[in-house]
């Protein structure tokens, strides 16, 4: 369900500013923006995810601060509490694999890490792709509808790599997994952040490796969060020119204007 304010950013007389509590995700249809908790804390406090990290920490919410309320109508927690994960199974159902094949990811690849998850939410019954986290929840996605059941954490693949590869979400895993098979940087390790808020919770794991592969999203967070880690000098580098002129590496992969997959392959080589 989706409620409607007078917008924090801007003044107005109407309100404009939608929050969709399910989703977790606001949009000011009067700057045409939107996102994440984090983007509105970058905008609101026109700061750095360094500046924005120092005055709440690395585990803010929008409760703890007055500068910044979205009142919540509804008593409900939030939707990854209302998860309940029923039945956990490879992946099987055509409209999955069929989801898999409209973004570009193999089914031999994301059966390696991922399996066909049925849950429930508010009663009703649903199925999804599931990519499991270090603490036992999951990252679940279909056609229609992305959530999370709970607890939510990272996931970490691979224990003593020479090199950690770190992605916002499993989708731009499974690309880079497309792109690359386990026989290619079969040394290296994989981080999932399932969320570029979980960063700072992840960086005393990231600490290990001297060399750090940001494969991070272009969007608001993705690249507030890239810049930040950069000027931490602990070696980050940045990898998303590759995908410079999209939004993250799946979308490079599936080919909506992207280069040709032969030239593809030369740029990654390079």
């Amino acid at each position: 369900m989706d409620y409607w304010y007078l917008s924090p950013l801007r003044s107005e007389g109407e309100a404009s500013f939608k929050v969709n509590r399910h989703l977790n995700r606001w949009y000011d249809h009067g700057l045409g923006e939107g996102g994440n908790l984090i983007d509105f804390g970058l905008l609101y406090y026109n700061c750095t995810v360094r500046e924005l990290m120092e005055r709440f920490g690395p585990d803010f919410t929008v409760q703890q601060h007055a500068g910044i309320s979205f009142h919540q109508p509804d008593k409900h927690p939030e939707t990854e509490s209302r998860i309940q994960v029923q039945t956990v199974r490879p992946l099987f159902a055509y409209p999955l694999i069929h989801y898999l094949h409209e973004r570009h990811i193999p089914l031999s690849v994301a059966e390696q890490y991922c399996s066909e998850i049925r849950y429930e939410l508010d009663g009703r019954n649903y199925y999804g792709i599931g990519f499991k986290n270090d603490a036992g929840g999951y990252e679940i996605r279909n056609a229609f509808f992305k959530c999370s059941s709970a607890p939510k954490d990272i996931t970490h693949i691979g224990k003593d790599g020479s090199e950690l590869h770190i992605f916002e979400g499993f989708f731009d895993f499974l690309s880079f997994r497309t792109l690359y098979p386990k026989e290619q940087h079969k040394d290296d390790d994989i981080l999932v952040l399932n969320g570029a808020a979980m960063f700072e919770r992840a960086r005393p794991m990231m600490a290990r490796y001297p060399v750090k592969k940001l494969w991070l999203d272009h969007d608001t967070t993705g690249e507030a969060y890239t810049k930040y880690a950069l000027s931490l000098n602990e070696g980050f580098q940045d990898q998303s020119s590759l995908y410079s002129q999209h939004k993250d590496l799946n979308e490079w992969l599936s080919g909506k204007g992207a280069v040709p997959k032969k030239q593809m392959k030369q740029r990654l080589d390079g």
